[in-house]
Parts: C-alpha cells; structure tokens; sequence
C-alpha cells in the first residue's frame, strides 16, 4: 500500500505539472495583455506594471518564477489588485463554494442512489418509469435553466426562498437543488443499472433461497456491491461541485471560486486563472485517490497488486 501511495503521489505531482505548463502555455498565446482594458495609459506606466508583475520578463523566465512560487504555495498576486492575492481570493471563495458544493453532493447522491434504488426494485413499473423521467430531466435540462426557473418561481412567483447572494441556510437551498439536478440524475441511471446486475446474480437468488428477510438481501448483499460504480465516479462529481460552478454562482451571486474564476478570465487576470486551475486540479486528483483508497473499504476483495507485476 505504501509503495502504491508512493507511485500515485509520483503521478499526481506529474499531473499537476502537466497542467500548470498547459494552462500557462494556452494563456499567454491569448493575444493581448492584461492592462489593455485600462484605457490610454501612459507608456511608464504601463513599462513599470509589466515590470512590477514580471512580464516584461521571457516567458521561460516567468514560467520558472511561476513555478517556483509554487513550491511555497504561493500562487501570486492579483494583477487587477494590489492588496489582494490569488490566497486570498482562494481562502475567501472556497469555503462558499465548499459549504455549497457539500450541500448539492449529499441531496445528489441521496436522491440519486434511492431513485436508482427504487427504479431497480419496481423494474418496468410505474416507480421506475417515474425515477427515469425525473432521471431524464435531471440530465437533458441544464442547471442554469433549472436555476432561472427556481428564482422566477419558487422566488419572485411564490415568495418561498430568497432569489440571490448568500446569507441564511434559505439562500443555499435554490442554488443547491440547481446544482444537484445533474449527479442526481447520472447516479441514479448508474444506480438503476448497477442494482439490476447486481439482482440477477446467483449469490443473490441463493440468499433468497435461504430465507434471508428481502431488506436485509437488498442491503448487506445487493446495495454495497451495486454501489461500487457510483465510487467511482464520486471523486470527480465531488471536485465539479466542491469548486464551484461558475454559471450557478454567476446567477445567484454567490462569492464563490467560480466567480472568481470567471472575473479571471473576463480580466486576463494570470495569477488568478493559473492559481483557480492548479487549485482545482489539486483537488480533483485527490478526491480521485482516495476513490480508489475507498474501493478496497467497500469491497475486501480488491485489493492493490503487489511484489513485481
């Protein structure tokens, strides 16, 4: 085990480098720069903001200074700020993005694996129909639809919740339902599928034999085995989530990363867009390792492949 956690570690640190030197390369071939929305500037000072902030620099040189910042995890400061840092932009947005993130992964995956539960249960009956059409809705309409419905609706129409910004728990509920919509709905199709394997195999017609009690069949036998697919794809819904959607916040206004992101971009802000990405990506390759620490929990029977193979 310690010498597969070395190698994942190994090929994470690679990753994260691939990305980095991507993300940097593709930005900087943007023509332009990131001062050209500040109207006429005088041509001091514009020369001593491009050299305050190193791009007068070579881009092998600012790639190496990227990179070493890195190293202290340090991702730099905001060129649109010169008080605020791409760290703070991180700790101030992704605990909002985190809390809202949290909340849509626990209504996703709960609402996804009993609908796909219950579709695989009553199979070709009226319960499954119903799971697979709200499952097709989930998928075909996208969030930001969903989530202009929820505001017109359930907060302008009838008054409910509160339409944007973040406060109370009530303004996590509309933005939480938009962004859970879609893992609901892919859970539960995976869910479905995975349950109606897992049912017609011969362990489970055996511990139906024995006179096992139906509930104790679909959980201990049926349920854990099924869910196995649903693992796997947990670490990257996860990280979409926990980072932060970037149309959801924008409509709700929620001062989140994918705001941050967003105003990054629209700014060619460097920092910020290298820093959101390598952030991002950190975690992503993180929720995916412990997937795969989690596999061998949920099943004993995988186990990681040692000695020479």
């Amino acid at each position: 085990m310690l010498r597969y956690t070395l190698q994942r570690l190994g090929w994470a640190l690679l990753t994260l480098w691939v990305v980095v030197t991507l993300t940097f390369s593709l930005m900087h071939l943007i023509p332009g720069n990131p001062f050209a929305k500040e109207g006429n500037m005088p041509p001091g000072v514009f020369e001593n903001l491009m050299k305050y902030y190193n791009l007068d620099q070579p881009l092998y040189v600012q790639y190496w200074l990227y990179l070493k910042s890195l190293l202290a995890l340090d991702f730099g400061p905001s060129l649109k700020s010169s008080t605020i840092t791409v760290n703070d932009y991180i700790s101030e947005g992704f605990p909002v993005s985190l809390h809202l993130g949290l909340q849509a992964l626990l209504i996703g995956v709960t609402l996804g694996i009993i609908l796909g539960v219950i579709a695989a249960l009553y199979h070709n009956r009226f319960p499954d129909y119903l799971s697979m059409i709200l499952a097709i809705i989930g998928i075909s309409v996208p969030n930001f639809i969903l989530a202009t419905v929820f505001i017109n609706y359930v907060a302008v129409e009838w008054g409910w919740l509160p339409a944007a910004t973040w406060g109370t728990w009530k303004h996590t509920i509309l933005p939480s339902l938009a962004l859970a919509a879609m893992p609901m709905a892919f859970i539960a199709r995976l869910m479905r599928s995975s349950m109606l394997e897992v049912l017609s195999q011969d362990y489970i017609k055996t511990a139906k034999a024995k006179g096992l009690a139906r509930n104790v069949v679909i959980i201990r036998h049926t349920l854990r085995n099924a869910i196995l697919p649903v693992v796997t794809v947990l670490g990257i819904i996860t990280a979409n989530l926990v980072t932060g959607s970037f149309v959801i916040e924008h409509i709700f206004g929620i001062p989140g990363m994918g705001e941050m992101f967003v105003k990054g971009i629209f700014n060619r802000d460097y920092p910020v867009i290298l820093g959101s990405t390598v952030f991002y990506s950190a975690i992503l390759i993180f929720l995916i390792f412990l997937v795969d620490v989690m596999y061998t929990w949920i099943d004993p029977r995988i186990k990681v492949a040692g000695g020479s193979k």
